[in-house]
């Protein structure tokens, strides 16, 4: 049977960081109120003339060096992303001209925070199923661009940012399992309302709009369950997980959900103080940070799980 493993890893913040003292003077808020309430002190910010194609790119490069693998040997590129750089073509195809692969299956995912939850898992079964070798799964936003800056109840959560790994069949298993759900009847706790029409924005704008308190109770009750769903189903005692890495929407919701499932903080992979919410780029950043500072080791036992608009939400299982 074939399993798919993680053989690098990759990511890229902006080079611009803002800190919640600078935040403050775009809108009425301060450091305590923020740090008090999401846990986060600063976040990456895109550049003007960045686009989500080019925080990919780099993210998609340093995974290639790591798994020392050119963009040739790839046979499947998707990239979770709320932020494409165009209507069409996908940011993933954008992605594979940059990288110079030619012939590679290409397509984005949109599933928001949920992204490259939802990206690894349909990797994973195309690698499983023997139609791909090697893929190249990117999660990558520029969410700043869809904030309203004067509304302190969003736009102090999120940054920009991207993340990428590369997968190999291989005959050792890497993931174990993936677990997909979503419910489209909460879609109005979290979205964007905007259409696009006649070249311009109808029936709403293009701001992300949020019922805070709501999300929070339904994404610490979704997150615990298809965590307890993965462990069941791989017949997994929590113990025998060495790393959960959340997706990092505020510190609130990662230790709530910690908490209900009796994982110790500490065994918890934290990024969000400095990077604030990067949906779909939250998890791969993550990742990547934890294996090049060496606290994820070869052999270990791994869960990520996120939890997105729409709602969706997910988890894999996996050995790195």
């Amino acid at each position: 049977m074939n399993y798919s493993r993680i053989i690098g890893t990759g990511s890229y913040l902006p080079e611009r960081k803002v800190t919640n003292a600078e935040l403050a003077t775009w809108v009425e808020t301060n450091d305590e109120w923020i740090v008090e309430r999401t846990g986060i002190r600063a976040r990456h910010l895109a550049a003007p003339e960045q686009t989500t194609c080019d925080l990919a790119t780099i993210a998609a490069q340093r995974a290639l060096a790591m798994a020392n693998c050119t963009a040739k040997e790839i046979d499947l590129i998707i990239v979770g992303t709320t932020t494409p750089d165009m209507i069409y073509p996908s940011t993933a195809c954008l992605l594979q001209a940059r990288l110079g692969n030619h012939g590679a299956t290409a397509f984005d995912v949109q599933a928001v925070c949920s992204g490259f939850i939802y990206a690894l898992s349909i990797a994973d079964k195309f690698i499983k199923t023997g139609s791909a070798k090697r893929a190249l799964v990117v999660g990558a936003e520029i969410y700043s661009r869809i904030l309203d800056w004067k509304d302190r109840s969003t736009c102090v959560l999120f940054g920009d940012g991207a993340g990428a790994c590369v997968l190999e069949a291989s005959d050792t298993p890497g993931i174990l399992s993936t677990h997909l759900h979503a419910d489209g009847a909460y879609h109005h706790l979290l979205n964007v309302p905007g259409t696009v029409a006649q070249g311009r924005l109808q029936n709403g704008d293009g701001f992300t709009k949020m019922q805070g308190s709501e999300v929070f109770k339904f994404a610490v009750n979704v997150l615990s369950e298809v965590v307890e769903e993965a462990l069941a189903y791989n017949q997994l005692d929590r113990t025998a997980i060495d790393w959960l890495i959340p997706h990092q929407a505020n510190i609130r919701i990662i230790t709530a959900t910690a908490k209900r499932l009796k994982f110790p903080m500490e065994k918890v992979i934290v990024t969000v103080p400095e990077q604030g919410n990067t949906s779909a780029a939250s998890v791969p950043l993550a990742l990547d940070i934890a294996v090049r500072d060496g606290r994820i080791q070869r052999g270990q036992t791994l869960i990520l799980e996120g939890v997105g608009g729409g709602f969706t939400w997910g988890a894999v299982v996996m050995r790195y």
